[in-house]
């Protein structure tokens, strides 16, 4: 079995600050880093971390940010043989602040290749073959449509960033993996602070399985009519918060792919995101499995929300 990650590769370009600006507002940053990313590239680097057989379908421009990019995943043992090079556009861009104290932050993505990848991109066999596909937002949604109905495997989406998705989408994947605001928004309900068990009632339905990622208090599983679980994280020191969401879904990807079952997979993938933040950079401190072995016993068990 294997894990298929089909969506962006970003060149991050990194700003330390010592708060975020608000509208309008200029702030001086302190310190600039230029780092591989992408929601897609940054997910397949987390699985990869955690274990062998990942392949990364995507596009990037034919400039110097795309062999960067490249270099950096095969690092990460994730094999590159269907990312694309495309004549014309570069390679996709984000631009991040974040915060030296407690390491919020901000993105702007600016797509470039990511817009040019196709459904005939991902009619090709690690897809059709791999036992989890992991999917975000990032590419056009006819791609993520095309390689969802492709896939003989469990399928996995992570509605990001959020936008209307279409019934036959849905009605495809397994497990809908949204933050909390992301959830607001695809229940078409109004913003606003919700206890877990609001969260769980919004969740229902969207998907056989939802796990709504909720920072640092962890992440929510609703299965079917299954009482929902609160699953909590272990205690970290965070430094930079930027590639957390990635990091869980790379690995709750990886450990469905090794046949946990979703609430284990959710508890492993909660402690990985953790460590994930202890390090700059959506990838500065991704762990490998044996890292995060070792942190689960600090890793409270998931409790009920009544």
């Amino acid at each position: 079995m294997s894990v298929t990650v089909v969506g962006s590769l970003n060149e991050d370009v990194v700003v330390t600050v010592d708060r975020l600006p608000g509208r309008g507002e200029t702030v001086v940053g302190s310190a600039v880093a230029v780092l591989p990313g992408g929601k897609g590239a940054n997910q397949a680097a987390a699985a990869g971390r955690l274990g062998a057989g990942v392949h990364m379908v995507g596009r990037v421009g034919a400039d110097p940010a795309a062999g960067r990019q490249l270099a950096a995943l095969a690092d990460a043992g994730v094999n590159v043989g269907r990312v694309q090079r495309t004549d014309g556009v570069p390679t996709g861009t984000a631009t991040i602040p974040v915060e030296a104290a407690g390491g919020e932050n901000l993105i702007v993505v600016v797509p470039g290749a990511n817009a040019r990848l196709t459904a005939t991109d991902v009619d090709v066999e690690s897809v059709h073959r791999a036992g989890v596909l992991l999917l975000q937002l990032e590419v056009p949604l006819a791609t993520v449509q095309a390689a969802a109905a492709a896939t003989r495997g469990t399928v996995v989406l992570n509605p990001a960033p959020p936008q209307p998705l279409p019934g036959e989408l849905l009605a495809r994947v397994d497990v809908l993996v949204p933050n909390e605001h992301e959830l607001v928004r695809l229940a078409g309900a109004e913003p606003g602070a919700r206890t877990p068990a609001e969260l769980a009632a919004l969740a229902r339905g969207l998907a056989p399985s939802v796990v709504v990622t909720l920072g640092e208090r962890g992440a929510l599983v609703v299965t079917g009519d299954a009482p929902p679980l609160l699953q909590a994280p272990p205690p970290v020191i965070p430094v930079d918060t930027t590639g957390a969401g990635d990091s869980f879904c790379g690995a709750l990807s990886s450990a469905l792919d090794r046949g946990r079952s979703l609430a284990d997979a959710v508890r492993y993938a909660v402690t990985a995101a953790a460590l994930s933040t202890t390090g700059p950079g959506a990838r500065g401190a991704l762990p490998d499995d044996d890292a995060v072995r070792a942190l689960l016993p600090r890793t409270p068990e998931a409790v009920p929300v009544g």
